[in-house]
């Protein structure tokens, strides 16, 4: 009867029971509880985690956030509770060659048209023959590459070591007298 007093009412719904676990995720996203494994997010892959195991739920926790809620598999055994979220499926990169077209537009409408039928024509190459087409105009003269271009364009050699050629053949006559007469006799 002392302890009357200090006494409070128990509530009207009692707490739900769990067994409290700990697991590690392994490496393929999952933790496993009574031979049935439930999907964690690949994040907390090697991690520790907290389960709480309900008579019809398991919550995953980790440092007291709540990390995934999975109903219960009860009956099965060595199945698996995977949620999409928690395992996404890899989206392959975005393969455009989007850098080399920023460095190749707005220098010259004839190099982005020649770009362009490049890069169409390359049959599932057309980073490889972008960046060669930008590393061919880093290396020469602004003048003959877009003469070289625009002789390109218009007579269609797509190839790039054509296109090379027609470079070097343009800087040539830019920056030396190729002219064979005269010059040996003095």
């Amino acid at each position: 009867m002392i302890e009357k007093p200090h006494l409070v009412p128990l509530p009207a719904a009692l707490p739900p029971v769990y067994e409290l676990l700990e697991r590690v995720v392994d490496i393929y996203g999952y933790v496993s509880v009574d031979t049935n494994r439930y999907s964690v997010p690949e994040r907390f892959v090697g991690q520790s985690v907290t389960v709480y195991k309900y008579a019809d739920a398991i919550h995953i926790r980790r440092r007291s956030a709540e990390i995934a809620t999975h109903p219960r598999l009860i009956g099965q055994r060595d199945a698996r509770y995977t949620v999409a979220e928690h395992h996404p499926t890899p989206v392959r990169a975005n393969r455009t060659p989007a850098l080399e077209q920023q460095l190749l537009r707005g220098h010259h409408p004839s190099l982005e048209r020649y770009a362009a039928a490049l890069k169409q024509r390359a049959h599932g190459r057309g980073l490889r023959a972008l960046r060669r087409l930008l590393e061919i105009k880093r290396t020469y003269p602004e003048g003959p590459f877009l003469a070289a271009v625009e002789q390109a364009l218009q007579f269609g050699p797509f190839d790039l070591g054509h296109l090379e050629t027609l470079v070097v053949r343009q800087v040539g006559g830019d920056f030396f007298d190729l002219d064979a007469s005269g010059d040996d006799d003095a």
